[in-house]
């Protein structure tokens, strides 16, 4: 059995693998780069390496680097987790001659899936079911537009070594093939280093589901199940259970059989996931995640089994533990992927220190996560913080239990999704099965939060400022903001700005206690039975009682109000800052990241709304636009330049 391990990835992955290697007593070695030196995979870890710099290329992709670290530390296998060097055969490779043994197939395996153009080919002549498309050895821009022009929009085109739905583009006009041929291939060369591109047929509207295979060194397989990952968002799932909900009986067995199929066919040994397209009664390959997935969560929690022990264990030489007239499946289980960005700002990645983050624990709830308060999330990788996964009988109480498990997941610091999880996971047309991969795009301001501030939120932010300051001045009663005057009642008011408001809270107080609130522009609110904790505010604001927890940092103070959050920022005269903004001609950038493109120079005339900059941030392109009509004045920033947020990119002077 193997007896150390070192896990080549980062975050929420490697500190789940470490769970599993601890309960079978495998020593574990965790690698970082200095962007994670302080990381919780590191400190979870029994032994930690350094592989580099930040950038994932000189440290989480750098071969010659992990190699190294297993030395060092006298590692015997390395599991790469997903993302990063998973997928790369040579990186198997290179860990087998190095005397390693790698937790994941052979290279050959991985190499007949690592080219989608080549696994196309490969698995239409198995007989497997295949959408059309181009996959062709000429790649040159031009022949890849007329193959397109030829096979009809929509199409989807994708970087052939690609996965995980990076880079992939969407063409459902014309004029839109070229650009986005010219950005798949650059994603497609940043992300892979290949910048070969398959086309296909686009359908508008399918369903995501994908079967979890394994397979042992002894020429056992086995299938575990299917999966729906239907819940996307740019190509990227969000939410994903098992087993697949609405599937007919038949269309399941086929599904199932054909995964096996691609599975043999390559000659596959560990944990693999076959992905497919379904279109309400036909399914389409897709791809071969040659690795664990991020959902392998909601396999486990239906069958019951650890999925990275039976990897271990496989890599080990050991045969499959069980047949598939053993493997059970029981309820259904539901996965939500929380991460650091903001859905009120079109999901820009979020960076920074968590001041809070506190995952839920309730019954038949499991959280993986990879950060906990106190945490920096670095802009250098991927957003996923963790994940939180209900099971239960049915898919309604799975869907119910998980809604209420993201509704007490606390984060401050940094902007998160998990309430917009919930909203989704609430929704009819997710629990009657109405979903497919485009819902995101045609319904997504049907699941954002609340703009209105309700009466009660500043109210009680207020009286936990109180408490808060209170508390902090007990060992001077000259420094007790309680509105104590002789003979009179005088309001203590708090201002807040929140969600583009400025809202006024006065709290009058008599004879130490709250007895009445009055919000900007609305009539004043008797108070009673105001309770305050160190987390919790409660109190009766005129015939409603409302509770709340609250997190304050400095001037900040975090609200969670049922299903809702609130950021409210005290406003202090004091301290206020003035920035250029695009209304006056200035262009900030709301994130951190690297400069990918140019559009304009100096001196050039743009139109509102016309493309000016795009930025990398958390292995996602963002378009910075014009705002309004006028004359590029100045540009700040070059291709390939790192930005820090709120940097000033470029400068417009207003028609």
């Amino acid at each position: 059995m193997i007896r150390s391990l070192l896990v080549a990835n980062r975050g929420e992955i490697a500190c789940r693998i470490f769970r599993t290697a601890r309960r079978m007593n495998v020593r574990t070695v965790a690698v970082y780069s200095d962007a994670d030196a302080g990381a919780r995979h590191v400190q979870e870890a029994d032994e930690a390496v350094r592989i580099g710099p930040a950038a994932a290329r000189e440290s989480y992709l750098d071969i010659e680097a992990l190699l190294a670290a297993a030395r060092t530390s006298g590692a015997a296998a390395v599991h790469p987790g997903y993302g990063f060097l998973a997928e790369n055969a040579d990186f198997a490779e290179a860990c087998t001659q190095a005397g390693l043994t790698f937790i994941g197939p052979p290279a050959a395996a991985i190499r007949a899936m690592g080219s989608k153009i080549l696994a196309k080919r490969r698995m239409a002549a198995a007989g497997v079911p295949v959408l059309p498309g181009y996959a062709g050895e000429q790649q040159d821009l031009a022949h890849l537009e007329r193959e397109a022009r030829t096979l009809g929009l929509p199409l989807i085109i994708k970087p052939a070594a690609g996965g995980g739905g990076k880079g992939m583009q969407i063409v459902r006009a014309d004029g839109e093939l070229p650009g986005a041929l010219a950005a798949a291939r650059r994603l497609a060369e940043s992300a892979f280093g290949d910048g070969a591109l398959l086309l296909e047929r686009y359908l508008p509207a399918p369903r995501h589901l994908e079967v979890q295979v394994f397979a042992d060194q002894h020429g056992h397989f086995l299938h575990l199940g299917d999966r729906d990952c239907s819940i996307q968002r740019r190509h990227q799932k969000l939410i994903e259970e098992a087993p697949a909900p609405a599937v007919p009986a038949e269309v399941r067995a086929r599904l199932r059989a054909a995964a096996l199929v691609v599975a043999r066919e390559i000659g596959y040994v560990s944990a693999g996931t076959v992905e497919f397209l379904f279109d309400g009664s036909e399914f389409y390959f897709m791809e071969m995640n040659t690795r664990l997935q991020v959902e392998h969560t909601v396999t486990e929690a239906v069958t019951g089994l650890d999925l990275v022990e039976w990897q271990l264990r496989v890599a080990a030489g050991e045969t499959l533990p069980l047949t598939q007239d053993q493997v059970r499946l029981s309820g259904h289980a539901i996965e939500a992927r929380v991460c650091a960005e903001d859905p009120a700002r079109g999901f820009l990645p979020s960076a920074g220190r968590l001041a809070l983050l506190e995952w839920p624990r309730l019954d038949s709830v499991r959280v993986d996560a990879g950060f906990g308060s106190g945490d920096t999330v670095p802009d250098n990788y991927d957003s996923l913080l963790g994940k939180v996964i209900a099971w239960a009988g049915t898919r309604a109480e799975a869907a119910a239990r998980l809604a209420s498990a993201l509704d007490v997941t606390y984060c401050a610091g940094i902007a998160t999704n998990e309430r917009w999880l919930a909203r989704i996971l609430r929704a009819p047309v997710f629990l009657e099965v109405r979903h497919d991969i485009a819902l995101l795009d045609r319904s997504l301001a049907e699941f954002a939060g609340p703009d209105t501030v309700p009466v009660q939120v500043p109210v009680l932010a207020a009286l936990a400022l109180h408490q808060a300051s209170a508390a902090g001045a007990r060992s001077s009663p000259w420094e007790l903001a309680d509105g104590f005057t002789p003979n009179l009642i005088l309001p203590i008011a708090y201002s807040f700005a929140c969600r583009a408001r400025r809202i006024t809270v006065e709290l009058e107080y008599r004879n130490g206690q709250p007895v009445t609130a009055t919000p900007s522009g609305a009539q004043p609110e008797a108070l009673a039975e105001v309770q305050t904790g160190e987390q919790t505010v409660a109190a009766r604001i005129g015939s409603q009682r409302h509770r709340a927890r609250y997190f304050i940092a400095a001037a900040r103070i975090y609200l969670w109000l049922g299903a809702a959050a609130y950021e409210l920022l005290l406003d202090d005269p004091r301290t206020h800052e003035f920035s250029a903004t695009a209304a006056v001609g200035g262009l900030t950038t709301p994130l951190p990241g690297m400069v990918v493109s140019v559009a304009v120079g100096v001196g050039a005339r743009v139109s509102a709304g016309d493309v000016l900059m795009v930025i990398e941030a958390m292995k996602m392109e963002h378009t910075i636009t014009a705002p309004h009509a006028g004359t590029v004045k100045a540009i700040h920033f070059a291709r390939g330049q790192r930005v820090p947020e709120g940097s000033e990119l470029l400068e417009i002077t207003p028609e």
